[in-house]
């Protein structure tokens, strides 16, 4: 392996021997970075995570500090906490190994997230499918309260807060932070509309809030133990600390790995890490950030100029693996879920799978995405049953294109994103299938919608 791990949020999670309770976590020096924060100013930590550079693990890459120094504190409200643990993007599975292996970790990071803050009222709301690791939080959380880590007077400091483990119904689109907030408030999770509606002014109960994932705020715990300016040594400069990744698909060794920022590339992960393709295979595409994020295809070149002024000319092998990398290529890192393909993938059936995807998920405010989702899901649907035409591939980019920038959340760019790259990429196949069906021109014949996936 060309670059080892770099273990911090993972560090003990599989640890023989280590188990999720809260003796062995203190056993591993758990609750004292609490004890360091409760000593602090909450305005110092703020300014820690700050000087840290960490940015949101959970897609959009947002500074942590940013958003803290937004919250609106002289409205005279209560400032709230929410967790972000719905982890629904496809691909993605590293939040979860948190909550499962070392659930304390977090509850740290939140206690100290909160104190920072100084939010009396924390949530963690978690994906509706995650019933075990909702059970796990639950009975953590009990935990650190026996021992006055959460709760009233926390470490015998004069500083109280709750926290409150909150189960979603299992909605994509809760993954939306203010279709989080609502979702939580009891009503349906329909996102709601920036400006004005952002958290850190108008959040929940129209109170400020942060919301942030679950591996960012684990963060949080490192950063008050060593430092913001020596967190912002590990990684590389915007991109900086650790960020574990997870990796499906046809490799021979898929898991979640921890690395430092930039520390190595894509193809570095997928060859040295992940022990490469499958045998008799070769590499045919990369979704580097989660089904939303758009594709890249073996082969092609990326070409452009780094902000030091410096130029690139990468392959997918040759992106750096952070945040900045895949932007640079034209797609994005996201949640972190690296998805590869191998030459066997045909890529109408894989496009059918996500698109059948984001019309199950679409909440339906909006008309462009509601609608738009239903029509990506038909048409591929309908390629895959033998009807394909020949206008097709067209037909699904001017879709896509109609629901990109038209929608209020992000959900119209996560469901047309991949349409559109992967018509750019790979329209050969799509226009290779109506060649397939016989007659191109022919309507199909009462099998065109059935869900794939």
């Amino acid at each position: 392996m060309a670059v080892a791990e770099k273990r911090i949020i993972l560090k003990y999670a599989d640890e023989p021997g280590y188990t999720p309770d809260i003796t062995c976590y203190m056993k591993h020096g758990g609750y004292q970075r609490l004890k360091k924060a409760l000593g602090m100013k909450p305005e110092d930590i703020v300014n820690e995570v700050a000087d840290s550079g960490v940015r949101g693990r959970g897609g959009a890459g947002f500074p942590m500090g940013m958003k803290m120094r937004f919250l609106d504190r002289k409205s005279g409200k209560p400032i709230y906490l929410v967790c972000n643990a719905d982890e629904s993007e496809p691909g993605t599975f590293k939040d979860r190994q948190i909550i499962h292996k070392d659930p304390h970790q977090l509850i740290e990071g939140l206690m100290i997230t909160a104190y920072a803050i100084q939010a009396a009222q924390a949530f963690i709301y978690i994906r509706g499918e995650m019933y075990q690791g909702a059970r796990m939080l639950e009975t953590a959380i009990e935990e650190a309260r026996a021992k006055g880590f959460t709760g009233a007077n926390i470490g015998g400091s004069n500083y109280s807060c709750e926290i409150v483990v909150h189960r979603g119904a299992g909605a994509y689109i809760c993954g939306e932070e203010t279709g989080l907030l609502e979702s939580l408030e009891g009503k349906r999770p329909y996102p709601r509309i920036k400006p004005p509606f952002f958290p850190a002014v108008l959040g929940l109960y129209q109170c400020p809030t942060l919301v942030n994932n679950v591996e960012t705020i684990c963060n949080v715990k490192h950063i008050v133990d060593m430092g913001g300016k020596e967190y912002a040594k590990i990684g590389r400069p915007n991109n900086t600390g650790t960020r574990i990744w997870s990796v499906s698909g046809h490799v021979k060794r898929p898991g979640y790995y921890e690395f430092e920022c930039g520390a190595l590339t894509y193809g570095e992960l997928i060859y040295d890490v992940c022990g490469g393709i499958r045998d008799g295979h070769k590499l045919k595409a990369v979704i580097p950030g989660g089904s939303s994020s758009k594709i890249l295809r073996a082969g092609e070149r990326f070409k452009g100029k780094n902000k030091d002024g410096s130029e690139f000319d990468w392959g997918i092998e040759d992106i750096p693996l952070d945040f900045d990398g895949p932007m640079a290529a034209g797609s994005m890192s996201g949640s972190g879920a690296v998805i590869v393909m191998d030459d066997s993938t045909d890529m109408v059936e894989a496009m059918a799978n996500i698109n059948a995807f984001y019309a199950h998920e679409s909440c339906g405010q909006c008309t462009p995405c509601r609608e738009g989702s239903l029509w990506l899901r038909k048409i591929t649907s309908r390629m895959c049953a033998g009807g394909a035409r020949a206008e097709d591939a067209d037909l699904l980019k001017s879709v896509a294109d109609q629901m990109a920038g038209r929608t209020i959340c992000a959900f119209g760019e996560a469901a047309s994103w991949p349409v559109q790259s992967f018509i750019a990429k790979f329209k050969d196949e799509f226009v290779a299938k109506a060649q397939q069906a016989g007659n191109a021109s022919k309507a199909p014949t009462g099998r065109g919608f059935r869900l794939i996936g």
